[in-house]
């Protein structure tokens, strides 16, 4: 049987709970209005979404932490689990550890609780929970739920009920069952004290200024924001909740969405608008970039700005669409045919999906390239309570050709920059002829050895000399054992590293936001005193590990800790990691 997972010693670690049931029990409601309830609480909590393999139906579950600090990633364990049903939840016994001391709660007349999970409780408990939501006509048993888990964690009485009444799309008279049926789960959670209940931080709780977002949400404000007013896309897990919020929010701003036939359409129709003069976007997942290869050539060719979003999930084909893995970036860093270097970003954590988007809309119309946004699954359908980012409101848009200069326009003209000035088709007086065929510098299709050269060069040019600040990654501590790591991975690492901070044990940490291209002389400086590098991230085959391990000259013997989804990487594993090869390398240094 596996053993229950540690208390962990980090300070604020907070609480941890899972709701569990077959789908259209509504767990995802009950663990979406309790993060409300801990916004308004003044708290910081993070939902992660899990479900089996048929997506809709069957098992789901809501994985929640709460905390007075913010966090970035699950813990390594829970405290509570509470299922209203058992109907296959020994599938999830892998993602809901429970921690030492932890409580299972279930409903006797739903099945009995799977062995694994009931081996590792402290406490374990049944109640009547479908009986007593039928006792009460109209009420939901996820709500009953919701007033148990709430108030377990220690969650005021009001910030329960307000996040359910402004959530109610329904009648009135459909409400008071409901909130009935709240505050009867309020009542039953009076019998099973918490570890620790939480309470809101002491500075006093500043909810109305956080933020209540999941990465897609937030990929699409950022991408708002950076300029985009075209989007064609066709829905994928787990993109679509980004395409979703666009399309409401591009009508307010004068823009539009349009859900095209397939992947290969939806690419090829933001080039065609982009190639207008209108910055466009298309949201997808593995299987369709792969579908857009080719196109995403022709806008890099064309030198066309197109930004393509990839929600990353696990593979290959079909692969496990409702589960996060970073298992694209060797693909989106390497996988067009020919020499066709382009941009790719990673956001660092939910919050950063709006920066990072925004950003890469910008160089993507300033470099007059495609970018690649590599997302995945834990981000994008995860829900956060967040401090705002900073806002960006730097206006960052196409290099376009001046009326003085149309005598002599060449599209495609070989500048120090990499840069050509950029026309809107039918502006008077310039010719704008664009293709996938190599061409001269004004346009014109050439299989010529010296102007492919010139264009090649041209457009590798542009994309490894500009500047991209600091933003290029998050460089933070100091020590010599760095830490390289991207995406949702960037979560767990950084709270394994405060671990360590906290135990006495200095480590940098560096978060890449730019994958490519590689900045060598950025990683140079980020890499000073460094002896030994570790590379963490969440695939089976090592790829940031082994694409580092091909760009670049790593200080001594760069070990890697890589394994693929669908479980997330946990602060605990990488701390023992962490700290296993540190010791290694103080051994080797005193023999």
């Amino acid at each position: 049987m596996a053993a229950a997972v540690p208390t962990p010693s980090a300070p604020g670690a907070g609480l941890s709970i899972a709701l569990a049931g077959s789908g259209g029990s509504g767990v995802m409601t009950a663990g979406t209005l309790l993060l409300d309830a801990a916004a308004k609480a003044g708290l910081y909590g993070l939902m992660v979404r899990t479900s089996g393999p048929q997506i809709r139906g069957g098992e789901a579950a809501a994985l929640i932490r709460l905390s007075p600090a913010p966090m970035q990633s699950l813990d390594d364990g829970f405290d509570l689990l509470l299922a209203l049903d058992w109907q296959n939840m020994h599938r999830f016994a892998d993602e809901i550890p429970l921690r030492a001391g932890a409580l299972l709660i279930g409903d006797a007349d739903e099945g009995e609780a799977p062995e694994v999970f009931k081996a590792q409780a402290a406490r374990a408990a049944v109640l009547p929970l479908k009986k007593l939501a039928k006792s009460m006509p109209g009420s939901w048993i996820n709500m009953l739920a919701l007033g148990l888990a709430g108030a377990w964690a220690g969650l005021p009485t009001a910030a329960l009920e307000a996040a359910l009444t402004e959530s109610w799309k329904r009648s009135a008279e459909t409400l008071q069952p409901n909130l009935a049926a709240l505050r009867r789960g309020i009542e039953l959670a009076k019998d099973f004290a918490p570890r620790t209940a939480l309470a809101p931080p002491a500075t006093g709780g500043a909810s109305t200024k956080r933020w209540l977002i999941s990465g897609n949400e937030a990929a699409g404000f950022g991408a708002v924001r950076g300029g985009i007013r075209f989007v064609a896309a066709y829905p994928i897990t787990p993109a679509t909740e980004l395409l979703e919020w666009m399309a409401p929010a591009l009508v307010k701003v004068g823009g539009s969405l349009l859900q095209a036939e397939d992947e290969l359409a939806s690419v090829n129709m933001i080039i065609g608008a982009s190639f207008g003069g209108v910055p466009s976007l298309t949201a997808t997942a593995g299987p369709g970039l792969s579908l857009m290869t080719e196109a995403i050539g022709l806008a890099i060719t064309a030198e066309v700005p197109i930004v393509v979003v990839d929600v990353m999930r696990g593979g290959p084909s079909t692969g496990i669409p409702a589960k996060s893995e970073q298992s694209d970036l060797s693909y989106a860093v390497s996988g067009l045919h020919g020499d066709a270097p382009r941009i790719v970003v990673a956001p660092s954590s939910i919050g950063d999906c709006l920066a990072t988007t925004q950003w890469a809309v910008q160089l993507a119309e300033s470099l007059q390239t495609a970018a690649i946004v590599l997302s995945d699954q834990f981000m994008g359908q995860s829900r956060a309570i967040i401090d705002p980012p900073p806002r960006d409101d730097a206006t960052v848009g196409r290099r376009l050709v001046a009326e003085a200069h149309t005598a002599d326009y060449k599209r495609y003209r070989d500048t120090p920059s990499g840069v050509s000035p950029m026309a809107i088709p039918g502006a008077p007086g310039i010719t704008y002829t664009a293709d996938g065929l190599e061409h001269t510098e004004v346009g014109v299709p050439s299989s010529q050895a010296k102007d492919h050269r010139v264009q090649l060069d041209k457009r590798e040019r542009k994309l490894v000399q500009y500047d991209y600040g600091t933003r290029w990654a998050d460089v933070e501590g100091e020590g010599t054992v760095a830490v390289i790591t991207f995406g949702s991975s960037s979560g767990p690492v950084r709270e394994a590293v405060q671990r360590l901070a906290a135990q006495g044990q200095s480590v940098k940490l560096i978060v890449l936001r730019l994958l490519a291209p590689v900045q060598p002389h950025l990683f140079e400086q980020a890499l000073r005193g460094v002896q030994q590098v570790l590379v963490v991230e969440q695939n089976h085959g090592a790829q940031l590990y082994r694409y580092l391990r091909a760009m670049l000259d790593l200080p001594g013997r760069p070990r890697t800790f890589h394994k693929p989804g669908p479980l997330p990487l946990r602060p605990g594993e990488l701390v023992s990691w962490i700290a296993e090869q540190a010791d290694a390398l103080r051994a080797k240094e005193i023999a």
